[in-house]
């Protein structure tokens, strides 16, 4: 009897242990779902709007200027931010506001990349803490699943204009 509990137990915990590594594996390499805080990325992704990462690309290095990505926050490693990839590194970007008069531009260095929320006057980002490192990117944004009456791809930026082509 007590053989038959022990074979139980074990083979329950052989699975659940199995179980587990297919699930890490999944989020970690596939993607997942994540909701949305904040009105930084406002109009594209309002608060509360819950959309699809996909982890691919990073582990991939398949992220491009434009697309919308899910990061470790530079200035509190616990949280997630949300927002668009506005310079790859070599790229020159504008690190000023749009408001100031006289603008400023540098160059993103190698390993990082150039982040900022499409509502640029309520966005705590890289024209604040700087170039992020590539490696804090945890997935990329590919679709919006809730509300269902915005299901979809994600629209364009709404600061296409930021991005710099020299």
């Amino acid at each position: 009897m007590l053989r038959n509990v022990l074979g139980k137990t074990f083979r329950f915990l052989g699975y659940t242990v199995q179980y587990g590594c297919i699930a890490h594996c999944a989020f970690e390499y596939l993607g997942g779902i994540v909701v949305c805080s904040g009105p930084s990325m406002e109009p594209t992704i309002q608060n509360s709007d819950i959309v699809f990462s996909e982890n691919l690309s990073r582990h991939l290095y398949c992220i491009r200027k434009g697309d919308i990505v899910i990061v470790k926050s530079p200035n509190d490693p616990k949280s997630n931010i949300c927002k668009r990839v506005i310079g790859l590194e070599g790229d020159k970007v504008c690190t000023s506001n749009p408001s100031d008069f006289l603008k400023s531009h540098s160059y993103v260095p190698k390993g990082h990349v150039w982040l900022e929320g499409d509502n640029l006057r309520n966005s705590t980002d890289s024209r604040c803490y700087g170039p992020v490192p590539y490696g804090l990117i945890r997935g990329r944004i590919c679709l919006k699943i809730w509300p269902l009456n915005d299901f979809g791809f994600l629209r364009a930026s709404p600061n296409g204009h930021r991005f710099l082509d020299d």
